[in-house]
Parts: C-alpha cells; structure tokens; sequence
C-alpha cells in the first residue's frame, strides 16, 4: 500500500472498463471470495493506521461488491476491538456472492448490521462503500441520504476504490444537480487499480488524499486509459563547461498587445528562468518600452516575428499568445509557416478558433516536422472544440485527446488535474498544483516555462509540457495554498527545480 500524492514515480491509471476486467482477471487462480478479503483487509489496515485513536466505527455499506469490501472490513475492525456499526442499503438477498460472504460472516461474528440510520452519534470514523466502481448514474434516493449523511459528519471519512457518487473515468459527480452530490472523503483507498478521476475534475476534491493498494496482484498488462506524470518531471540535465548561452538556444515570446504587456514579459521571465540561452520579446504593443526593468537581460524585438529570417524562425522556440489581444492574429500566419517548435496560448488559441485558415496551417505543422503545444484553459478548449466549456469539464481527458488528434499537436489542458495529451497515446495527468495558480498571470508562466525547457533540455514536445506543468504545480504545493503572484511564481518553480 502507498500515498499517491505527491507522486514519486509515474502510475498507470485504469478506467471503470479496464478496472473490472483486470478485477476478472485476477480472480483467476484465487479461492472464492479471496479478492474481497484482500480488500477488505487492506481498508481496516489503512483505516488503523490512520486512525489509531478511533473507538467507534461507522460503515456505509451498498448493494454491490463495494459494499461487500466494507463489510469485510468491518470484520476485521471489529476483531481488533473497535465499536463498528453497519448500515446496509441493500436487501441481504440481492446482494452478489462476494458480497454475500462478507455478510454472512459479519453477522456471524457479531457485528450491528442495520437497514436504516444505526450509526453512533458522533463515531471516531466514517467508512464509505457505498457505491465506489459500482455507480454508474446520479445515486438513489436512499443513496443519495446516506451520502448527504456521510458529508455531515465531523469525523474523518475513508471511502473504498473512490467517492461514492464519483465517475471514475472523469472525476465529475453523476449527479450534477445536488449542491454535494458526491461523499467528500478525507482518504480514498483505491483498490486493484487507479482511477483517473481521482486526479482530474472534481476528483481532487472528493477523494482527499488518495491511496493504492494492488491486493498482491501483478501489475495488469491491460493498457492504461491515462498516466499519473510522477516526481522525474522535474528532472534537469547538469550544464557542461564547455557550453554557453548558444547551446541552450533562443526564445522569442509574441506577445503584450495594449494593455496586456505583462503577460509576454512574464511568459519571457520564466522562458529565461527555464534555461533558455536567449529570450526575445516580440511585443505587440504600439508604445514600444524599451526595456524590461526587472529582467534587462530579456531582448525587447518588436518586429522579431516580421523581420527575422525562416531559418532563424524555424532554429527559435516561440511562445504565442501571452496577452496578445486580437493584435496576435497578424503575427500568427508566419510563426505557423515558420517557427520550429511553437507554445500556442491565450488569445492565439481564440484567434485560431475562430479562423479555420490558421487552423489549417497549424494541422499542417505535424507533417512538415514541426510540433506544436497548446495550453488552453477549458474554455480555450471548448472554443477549439466548438462545444461548451461544460462539456469539456465533464470529460477532461477525452476533450484533451480530442484537440490533440483533431490538430495534430500536444494539448495541455490546464484545471485541476491538468491533462497533457498527444495524438496516439494515453494522456498524463499533472498530480501537482493547488487553487493558489488561481491567479491572473500563470498561464503565461507555463506557456513560456515550457517554451524555456522545450529550448534548454532535450526533451520533445510532450515531455517539455509535462516537465513544465509538474513544475507549475510543485511550486504552488511548496508555497501552500496562499494566492501566488505570477511574478512570484517564476521564482518559485525556478526554486523548485533545484530541489
């Protein structure tokens, strides 16, 4: 059994499809009822240990093996002496084999089981297999009460595979219309396999801090439907002695229209602080300053993207967008055409989804050896994707991969659980960042920390996007949850990095 997060490797991550196959599989071999007793073990195992003063025990028990996994671990919860009660939604009869076991032996060892609200007044400890893989729509009714019930409570709460009420290929809620139509657990205990929608979505807010345990089953050889990106994204690369400021090459960050210069000169700070040798700053404002005060050492070009020459163009690692306004649509027929690897942000996103040209010209990019990222926040995406941001919410990770075979290009999705996405693989998911990104000023961080990295390491194009993303979010955990400034954040990953 381990703690997911912070990750320290990548994790294979299955959905609900995938995870009951792998769960068939494993019963190969075993005695019957076998892998619920693993189950049922490992969850009374995590909930001591976390819980070691804990007296008294309640478990929120439904009709599908879910409930089966809580029953037995209620067993051995009780055999270590604890006050454990049992709530079943479910008639005794219906329940599945597995399932059934675990009750049977329950009762017999002498457990309170009851069908309605048996719970101690105040227990020490809440368990929720209720649903867990088995939910597939908006809870029941009587669900729905007993999750309303496990939310109110003031104790901890662990819940078994996942949050009850949680799509676990998404990470959204089934049931959309409830103000808390999920269990909020504090600890989520994932079993056999890991679920996507742990990560992503809502899923962080549900599941608290999430653990795995594999139930001493082989990894499955089934394909992952995503990946959980793990601590080696922030990997650097040692500089040599003989290198210099040409072998980390050139950054040009297209940008700053009126009134929203800041932005390219952030995205231009963190491409430097990334490792970049050179950053030009193509700033699209027409007052044209002569300098970035704070970073002199960025080159201030206003014309770079009009002027420079193809070969130079396509040997520079440019960023687009960074505030650009609708100013950027110029800039964007020639860096298409020309730059060698290119970050797309912001209003170079709107630009292009709204301009079926440009588009072209940018799906264009793949076949003449040019690769592309795109950061787009939902609704970038759902501009692209020419739905809503709703949708794209609802399904990150389909949305994201969508973008990606649909523009041939690497798609970073930035939200919660954000999901790095390439054309013909399985997408990433970023464990890293908190609600203190939320702040104008850190997409342009990413975009040109990527462009920084992309340039300085030799790492490809989705590679230099998780690096980046991994090292976003890294910065924001090791500053907590406080509001962190955009100017604050560079040297805050650049911190971060070296650790």
């Amino acid at each position: 059994m381990e703690r997911t997060l912070p990750a320290q490797r990548d994790f294979p991550l299955h959905g609900v499809a995938a995870s009951r196959l792998i769960e068939q599989e494993a019963q190969i071999g075993l005695a019957p009822h076998a892998l619920m007793r693993r189950a049922g073990s490992a969850v009374a195992a995590l909930a001591r240990a976390l819980h070691p003063h804990a007296h008294t025990v309640w478990i929120a028990c439904g009709p599908g093996n879910n409930g089966g996994d809580g029953l037995d671990a209620a067993i051995h919860l009780h055999a270590t002496g604890l006050q454990v009660r049992v709530t079943l939604a479910a008639e005794p009869a219906q329940l599945p084999p597995d399932a059934r076991d675990a009750l049977d032996r329950a009762i017999a060892a002498g457990i309170t089981i009851s069908r309605d609200a048996a719970l101690p007044e105040a227990p020490d400890l809440a368990i929720d297999a209720l649903l867990g893989l088995g939910g597939n729509r908006a809870p029941s009714d009587e669900l729905a009460r007993w999750i309303a019930r496990l939310n109110a409570l003031a104790c901890p709460v662990l819940a078994v595979d996942l949050p009850s009420g949680l799509n676990a290929d998404t990470g959204q809620a089934y049931a959309q219309a409830h103000p808390i139509p999920c269990v909020q657990a504090t600890h989520t205990l994932s079993l056999l396999t890991l679920k996507p929608g742990l990560y992503t979505g809502s899923g962080r807010d549900f599941a608290g801090d999430v653990w795995f345990d594999d139930l001493g089953i082989a990894a499955p050889t089934t394909a992952p439907i995503a990946m959980l990106s793990g601590a080696n994204q922030s990997d650097t690369r040692p500089r040599l002695h003989g290198q210099h400021k040409g072998s980390f090459g050139d950054v040009c960050v297209v940008g700053g229209a009126s009134g929203m210069v800041g932005a390219a000169l952030l995205a231009g700070r963190a491409a430097h602080a990334a490792g970049a040798g050179r950053v030009f700053v193509a700033l699209l404002d027409d007052t044209g300053i002569p300098l970035d005060p704070q970073r002199p050492d960025l080159m201030l070009r206003r014309d770079w993207w009009r002027h420079s020459p193809a070969a130079t163009l396509a040997a520079a690692t440019v960023t687009c967008g960074c505030g650009g306004g609708t100013a950027v649509r110029e800039a964007l027929p020639r860096l298409l055409s020309c730059a060698g690897r290119l970050v797309l942000d912001a209003d170079a996103l709107n630009a292009i989804a709204g301009d079926e040209s440009l588009a072209t010209l940018l799906i264009a990019r793949r076949s003449q050896g040019r690769d592309t990222v795109l950061t787009p926040h939902p609704l970038e995406a759902a501009r692209l994707l020419r739905t809503t941001t709703n949708a794209v919410q609802q399904d990150r990770l389909a949305a994201a991969q969508q973008l990606a075979e649909r523009l041939a290009c690497v798609v970073l999705l930035k939200g919660s659980g954000s999901v790095i996405a390439e054309a013909g693989r399985p997408p990433w998911i970023n464990p890293t960042g908190n609600a203190a990104l939320a702040t104008a000023g850190t997409g342009d961080v990413l975009a040109g920390w990527i462009a920084g990295a992309w340039s300085a390491l030799a790492l490809n194009a989705g590679q230099a996007a998780r690096h980046a993303a991994w090292l976003h979010g890294r910065a924001a955990d090791l500053c907590g949850h406080t509001p962190l400034r955009a100017a604050d954040l560079i040297e805050a990953m650049h911190q971060a990095s070296q650790r």
